[in-house]
């Protein structure tokens, strides 16, 4: 089963000159893929223009991979940790115990385009940590490049839940197909660019999920960048088990 959801379908915010895409909106009740797909529970991309301040939001049990594609992202978080995320850099936090986190653009002349995940941990109370690492365009080339895992496989960061989360840039015509275990589920964001999923032509920032399927195969019609979810078996009562094919 394929679920689409193209970019102009995200909700959209805009405050003063920050712009933020959230592929789930849990406050739509009327979208069937409001709350999450599977462990997912959020997806969210953001410009943030030079020097400007995302919203300072608390987490409660949550797994966040935060990458950063262009500019640069400092965060302070209620525990006293800091620093700064630059382009290319991948971080994996735990939010276990319930964490407040502030983070900006740290360019006062640069925008920053920041994406973020936020997945279910896999269990609560969870000490908060984070770790952060680079992953070079030339490992993220060519293929699906794994930067963040439950088994921190082949040097990607540490998460606390079963589910892998991969980075690719494609030439046109590259093509790559990452098989699905069974009862295995998973989520594709084009970053940038044009790829083509079976007869589903995707643009930047169309997103699709992926359920009962041995494979996601995909093929890039110009250069393009990808970001996929590997996730375990869906939660009890997900909302995405309810959703239609598009």
């Amino acid at each position: 089963m394929i679920t689409l959801r193209r970019a102009g379908e995200r909700h959209y915010d805009r405050h003063r000159k920050q712009e933020v895409w959230l592929t789930f909106f849990p406050r739509d009740r009327a979208d069937p893929r409001a709350d999450r797909f599977g462990r997912l529970e959020s997806f969210s991309e953001r410009r943030l223009p030079p020097g400007a301040f995302a919203s300072r939001t608390p987490h409660h049990d949550a797994e966040i991979v935060t990458y950063v594609r262009e500019g640069a992202l400092a965060y302070e978080d209620a525990p006293g940790g800091k620093g700064v995320i630059q382009a290319g850099e991948f971080q994996g936090t735990t939010a276990g115990r319930g964490i407040r986190r502030s983070e900006k653009n740290a360019s006062r002349s640069n925008w920053a385009q920041v994406f973020q995940l936020l997945l279910a941990p896999s269990e609560p109370g969870l000490e908060p940590g984070y770790e952060q690492k680079r992953f070079s365009r030339a490992q993220r080339r060519g293929g699906l490049c794994v930067v963040a895992s439950g088994d921190g496989r082949r040097g990607s960061l540490p998460i606390h839940q079963d589910a892998l989360t991969c980075s690719a840039l494609l030439e046109p015509g590259q093509h790559v197909v990452h098989e699905l275990s069974p009862g295995r589920i998973a989520w594709l964001h084009v970053v940038e660019g044009e790829a083509k999923l079976g007869d589903i032509v995707l643009t930047t920032g169309d997103g699709v999920g992926v359920t009962s399927e041995h494979a996601v195969s995909l093929t890039a019609q110009s250069e393009t960048e990808i970001l996929l979810l590997d996730l375990g078996e869906e939660l009890s009562g997900s909302r995405s088990k309810r959703a239609r094919n598009s």
